[in-house]
């Protein structure tokens, strides 16, 4: 029989120790360590993630479990002092980094967006996490609760997440929005709580396409019909000016055919299909299915530590185990959902087998043996 490192190690192997140790020299605050590492840090949080533990205690107690399994790994032991005070006091910049060095990884795997769009498509929302204000002060949101915001950029190609930052309660998802750096010939959809006249024409300025809802309430002036043939479900495609915004843009009244609802459409790109920019907004959907997955799959509501620096370590960390799902959902090709691959890491965490075949299928075609030939002899 071949013999094989456990899962884990596999999985680690995706993340080049060298690479990591250097990210690791650059991100690091005050004297050198002792007893621990940054890099025993990042696996116990990994195990964390993947294996569902709740507390602090209860992960350092279930790595001392598997210490035996765990030499090889190059992992210090680590108390739950060592870990909380990590945690607290070295900068999560460093899973930042790890996290777009492991996404430029994916998006070579990645599938493409199922549109006729040259560029880059991007989903944009906003999550809330609330939060206890008494255990987590800097977490404002009102008078008696508390709360942060994931604010997210979903690529279309693989529905990766390419941006995120975390803000308190109360800071507006446009504030996030704005600080953006698109690139040209790029589509960005969005709901209608991103209207922003301005933001619009600096997008349009900057020639990034975008998707998204007209408000009820919004002033405008109506131009000519656009010209030619238009599909069954859409109702309206003209060219219209917003009040204050010098740019015209585009209005298109679709018909959603399983609800008789009529949606409006505000959009910037006057060249696709009237029936391809519906279809393109109803892609916003992936991004809310993202931040349920992720809240009910990962540990981004429950936190092993209360300052903002330790909270951003862990959902920096909880994007790179996101990440590693979606890169061996793309490197096995066998079709397996993200929720059915977590399930058997978590299952074969420890194990040693081979990391690629414990994603294929049983082979059902097995000899039947002669004692169950025997028995059906009976």
């Amino acid at each position: 029989m071949a013999h094989h490192n456990t899962i884990l190690n596999q999985i680690t192997s995706l993340f080049p120790r060298h690479d990591f140790e250097r990210l690791a020299t650059i991100h690091h605050h005050g004297q050198k360590f002792r007893s621990c590492n940054r890099w025993s840090q990042f696996l116990a949080m990994m195990i964390a993630q993947l294996s569902g533990r709740k507390s602090l205690r209860d992960l350092t107690d279930n790595i001392k479990a598997q210490g035996y399994r765990l030499y090889h790994l190059g992992m210090k032991n680590i108390s739950k002092a060592h870990l909380a005070k990590i945690n607290e006091k070295q900068p999560h910049e460093l899973y930042k980094e790890l996290f777009h060095s492991l996404l430029g990884r994916c998006r070579k795997l990645s599938p493409g967006h199922r549109f006729t769009f040259n560029g880059k498509i991007y989903l944009l929302d906003t999550t809330t996490i609330n939060l206890c204000l008494e255990v987590f002060p800097w977490a404002t949101f009102r008078k008696t609760k508390g709360a942060i915001k994931l604010h997210t950029g979903l690529d279309a190609d693989g529905y990766l997440p390419a941006f995120m930052n975390m803000t308190e309660g109360t800071t507006h998802e446009i504030q996030w929005a704005r600080s953006l750096q698109l690139s040209p010939g790029s589509c960005v959809i969005f709901d209608r709580g991103f209207t922003d006249y301005t933001w619009y024409q600096k997008l349009s300025d900057s020639r990034v396409f975008f998707v998204t809802r007209l408000k009820k309430n919004a002033v405008f002036e109506l131009f000519a019909k656009r010209r030619g043939r238009k599909s069954v479900n859409i109702r309206q495609d003209q060219t219209i000016q917003l009040k204050n915004m010098p740019s015209p843009l585009r209005l298109i009244a679709s018909i959603d055919q399983e609800t008789g609802k009529e949606y409006h459409f505000l959009t910037n790109a006057f060249d696709l299909k009237a029936a391809t920019i519906a279809e393109m907004y109803k892609e916003r959907w992936k991004i809310e299915l993202f931040f349920k997955w992720i809240k009910q799959n990962l540990k981004v509501k429950t936190f092993l530590g209360t300052s903002p620096n330790a909270v951003l370590t862990q959902l920096w960390i909880a994007l790179c185990v996101y990440l590693l799902l979606a890169f061996l959902k793309f490197r096995s090709r066998l079709g397996q959902s993200l929720m059915q691959i977590l399930r058997l890491l978590q299952l074969n965490l420890f194990e040693r087998r081979n990391l690629i075949e414990l994603f294929k299928p049983p082979n059902i075609q097995q000899p039947v043996s002669q004692q169950l030939l025997l028995w059906s002899k009976l």
